[in-house]
């Protein structure tokens, strides 16, 4: 059975980072179109960003381009999302899955910026 599991989130200051990773037992990320996406209170899951297999490609929603980069390393089987420039809006529980959302969703990571 695949899990995906989301780690690295946390309690951060308006304008910090954090860097979250997605690893999954059970299967290979590296085969797939990777994405990352959010749940925050009240609101529906949204994407975020998505990257190719090979990790020359990649696609980010308006409200996180220029300040989220994802990027991944097959070797380790992680999808990474560094966040930047971090606003008390990105506060959410963050969720990994492939662009089609192939997988059972995971746990999630939350992820708290504070004013």
């Amino acid at each position: 059975q695949v899990q995906l599991v989301e780690s690295g989130g946390g309690l951060v200051q308006t304008g910090g980072s954090l860097r979250l990773s997605c690893t999954a037992s059970g299967t290979t990320l590296s085969i797939n179109h990777m994405g990352w996406y959010r749940r925050a209170p009240g609101k529906q899951r949204a994407f975020l960003a998505s990257i190719s297999p090979d990790g020359g490609s990649t696609d980010y929603a308006v409200s996180v381009k220029g300040r989220f980069t994802i990027s991944r390393d097959n070797a380790k089987n992680t999808v990474y999302l560094q966040m930047n420039s971090l606003k008390p809006e990105d506060s959410a529980v963050y969720y990994c899955n492939t662009r089609t959302v192939y997988y059972t969703w995971g746990r999630g990571t939350q992820v708290t910026v504070s004013s």
